[in-house]
């Protein structure tokens, strides 16, 4: 980061006093400025005021869960989601990724691991100047705007699942694999974490599939524990 540049803002929201506190001085060490926030609705009111460029958020909060918060975050914001969450809390992150969540960070996590794992969604939420467009049975895909269309209509994708489609459509026919996919989209250190990408594939699919597709494999078709193929 440039000397002067303005800090990229995190919303952080957690009722642990300490663990706030904790973030605050992890995410100021490495260049970020930090917008606490203790229970989701005041959450949503630093959001909807400050704008962050990425969110951190426990799954337990004293007014409702992080689920839900990512939920209303995604009604009118794409930025990258981190969620925190304990250990054995399995289904938790898989409805937390579902509800639009990017990644996830266990308890308790190392600092270099957090900070990490932001800065790669961080760049997966950035524009990468390119100007093929990729069209597919009604599916246009703007590589350089990171847009999609079906049949005309705009379809919203967060950051992480525009990744996962531009990657598969780039390698029309291929089958990639997980750790293909994974490493691709998420960076070294995800290449075994099958279960956010089944999620984040789930989600993908709910979006530009069509409704009344029986299989809903129109575009992409699953090749059973190996992978994936973009075949639209």
């Amino acid at each position: 980061m440039s000397q002067g540049a303005p800090r990229p803002k995190v919303l952080v929201c957690d009722d642990e006093h300490q663990i706030l506190r904790a973030l605050r001085v992890i995410l100021r060490d490495a260049g970020f400025e930090a917008l606490p926030a203790s229970t989701a609705e005041e959450a949503l009111d630093v959001a909807a005021v400050n704008r962050p460029d990425a969110a951190i958020i426990d799954l337990v909060l004293p007014d409702g869960d992080g689920i839900e918060l990512c939920r209303r975050l995604r009604e009118w914001s794409d930025l990258p989601i981190l969620v925190l969450s304990a250990n054995g809390e399995e289904d938790a992150k898989v409805r937390a990724l579902a509800a639009g969540a990017d990644d996830y960070v266990t308890k308790p996590f190392g600092p270099r691991e957090l900070v990490a794992r932001l800065q790669a969604n961080l760049r997966r939420s950035e524009t990468v100047p390119e100007e093929a467009i990729i069209s597919s049975d009604g599916l246009d895909i703007d590589l350089s705007r990171r847009t999609v269309h079906r049949d005309g209509e705009e379809i919203h994708l967060t950051p992480t699942e525009f990744g996962l489609l531009a990657q598969l459509a780039r390698n029309r026919g291929r089958l990639l694999t997980h750790r293909d996919l994974l490493i691709s989209v998420w960076g070294q250190g995800y290449g075994d974490d099958t279960q956010v990408l089944r999620a984040h594939i789930a989600n993908l699919r709910r979006k530009i599939e069509p409704e009344d597709g029986p299989t809903r494999q129109r575009y992409i078709r699953t090749d059973p524990g190996v992978g994936y193929r973009f075949v639209g």
